[in-house]
């Protein structure tokens, strides 16, 4: 697949060069803004230059600075090269640094708080303590000092004062997840405090959350035949069209498909979801774990749901932005709103954090024919589906149904259509 990022085998301005397509690509900067770095093994740094668009910044444009400090390409590098230097020189383990200005982060950044990242479940272990740097000139050694400091102190993940923000990590493709996470945690506080009051995970639920998971036994031996082999490449094309819409992300997203009976193929755990190939997909057959492969943390529910619900061939969980409002708030996902998106979806419900363990009784017995969708508190939205594709379009209907009560929160006070007009809905649309 084309865009893969390959931290071990891909040159330092390939990895570059890709990273900040992918940011700009995301809406998560502008043509002139943010900046990407990383450092080789010889202490040359290679950084995105300055003054070029980031829309159309190719491997040519990236420009390496010398441990010597002599410069090597067309352009000068970026103007906050200096914080670059600094952070590399007090913390030696960060080989990569991404600096931008995505909405959310700087909208934290301009009233000075810092994002609470309990507010989804991977994002404390993903990105840390996030430390805050004071406000400095953009561009002086004073800025790198600062932020270089905030390092010193252990976090990776750094709140720049009415600036943005600048995470670093082991290799590019560790930043860039982190980076990533850290918005998303921003938006879905900023959201969820539009449609209601922003609901957090304690520090022991997180905690706990290992301590549920049940690991599939493993079989002897995997064999795939061309069906096999194209539902993975199903399953890669529609995780990365997930991710370039924003309704996925590097560190969150599971997608599997029924294969035969009750054997199904599945994401793998810990692969950055943008970076997903064919031959990271975990087959699950006769209830056992392809081999030298970590599936899903959720693959026993899979196997469960494919079990109990004949119906379903296909299922996805992921974090989407503004379904991620409601599950994060008590606020009601009233699909009634809109009648496309009810006919569709019809009444989504939500169960409480922590029913998604095991085997999850509570969410298998939810689903039905007339109940594809569940959103679960604090971790995710799930849309089951027959075929693939038809799950992923009750993913985007669900989605764009959620941007359109968000936005409509600050407008007033939000109407459904009646039980009658709903009633009118399923005699004319819904087959029993």
């Amino acid at each position: 697949m084309d865009n893969i990022l390959n931290t071990s085998w891909q040159h330092p301005r390939e990895q570059v060069a890709m990273v900040i397509s992918r940011i700009y690509r995301r809406g998560l900067t502008t043509t002139s803004g943010g900046n990407i770095s990383v450092i080789d093994e010889h202490g040359d740094i290679w950084v995105t230059p300055s003054g070029v668009d980031k829309g159309s910044l190719t491997i040519d444009d990236i420009v390496c600075v010398k441990a010597d400090g002599s410069i090597i390409g067309r352009h000068k590098p970026s103007s906050e090269f200096p914080f670059h230097k600094a952070i590399y020189k007090a913390r030696p383990d960060v080989k990569a640094i991404i600096h931008a200005h995505p909405p959310a982060l700087v909208s934290f950044s301009i009233v000075r708080q810092i994002p609470n990242t309990n507010i989804i479940l991977q994002a404390r272990k993903v990105c840390g303590p996030i430390g805050y740097a004071d406000y400095r000139l953009p561009g002086s050694a004073a800025l790198g000092d600062v932020i270089a400091d905030e390092f010193k102190k252990g976090f990776s993940a750094v709140i720049m004062e009415n600036h943005g923000t600048v995470v670093g990590g082991s290799d590019l493709a560790d930043a860039f997840l982190r980076f990533e996470t850290l918005e998303f945690s921003a938006r879905t506080i900023l959201y969820a405090s539009m449609v209601g009051t922003p609901n957090f995970l304690t520090n022991e639920q997180i905690n706990d959350f290992d301590e549920h998971l049940v690991q599939l036994p493993v079989m002897e031996k995997a064999e795939h035949p061309s069906d096999e082999r194209a539902i993975r490449h199903q399953i890669c094309n529609i995780v990365r069209r997930a991710c370039t819409q924003g309704l996925m992300t590097s560190s969150y997203g599971t997608v599997s498909v029924r294969w035969r009976g009750n054997d199904f193929l599945i994401t793998p755990t810990d692969v950055p979801r943008w970076d997903l190939q064919a031959s990271d997909v975990v087959q699950i057959k006769d209830g056992c774990a392809e081999p030298g492969k970590v599936p899903s943390r959720s693959a026993l529910m899979h196997q469960k749901i494919y079990a109990t619900h004949p119906h379903i061939n296909s299922i996805i969980h992921t974090q989407s932005t503004y379904l991620m409002a409601f599950a994060s708030s008590k606020a009601n996902f009233n699909v009634r709103t809109i009648p496309e998106s009810w006919i569709f979806l019809q009444d989504v419900h939500k169960v409480p954090f922590g029913q998604q363990f095991g085997e999850s009784e509570a969410i298998i017995s939810q689903l039905s024919k007339s109940c594809p969708a569940l959103l679960i508190e604090n971790d995710c939205i799930l849309v089951t589906g027959d075929k693939l594709l038809q799950t992923f379009d009750y993913l985007e209907v669900a989605e764009f149904s959620a941007k359109s009560l968000v936005l409509a929160a600050s407008l007033g006070e939000m109407v459904p259509i009646s039980d009658e007009q709903v009633e009118d809905l399923r005699k004319a649309f819904i087959k029993e």
